[in-house]
């Protein structure tokens, strides 16, 4: 996911060269824009990583909340002059990975084993009956969800 999130970092050059011809008043280039432009452009590649990964859509949607958390609960010190620019979009960069890795760390379950993609699962679901993947549930068909559910019977699966 970092690897695809700083690939979005190389989006931002677009979004700069997009509104290089804007007046330097112009809202385009205020700081709360550019750090909301910035989590934008590198949530991006993030979500298709996901998506391709096989992640479920709610995984999808905590982890790019966590990517702007970081800014929005900047943006009002940001906003009363409590902070600098370069400290929102320093600080916001940092909190970033802290608040994954914390989404990360709260769903560890999800994040600790291989995501089919999309078409092997299809594919595998097509193959195999009983087998699916969605949150990883009822993978190998009843026998193994009966195993699992033995092995770990405090296990939300």
């Amino acid at each position: 996911m970092i690897v695809a999130m700083l690939l979005g970092m190389a989006l931002y050059p677009l979004w700069v060269m997009a509104t290089s011809d804007a007046r330097a008043e112009s809202w385009v280039h205020r700081p709360d824009v550019a750090g909301i432009v910035m989590a934008t452009a590198m949530s991006m590649p993030m979500v298709a990583w996901m998506v391709y990964r096989g992640h479920r859509a709610l995984l999808t949607v905590e982890m790019v909340a966590a990517m702007f958390a970081g800014f929005l609960v900047l943006l009002p010190p940001l906003w009363v002059g409590a902070i600098s620019a370069a400290t929102f979009m320093v600080v916001g960069h940092i909190v970033m990975p802290l608040l994954m890795l914390l989404a990360m760390l709260a769903r560890r379950g999800e994040y600790t084993h291989h995501h089919p993609t999309p078409r092997r699962a299809r594919a595998t679901r097509s193959s195999q009956p009983g087998t699916r993947c969605q949150g990883h549930r009822d993978v190998g068909g009843p026998e193994a969800n009966a195993e699992r559910s033995a092995a770990h019977p405090t296990s939300t699966r």
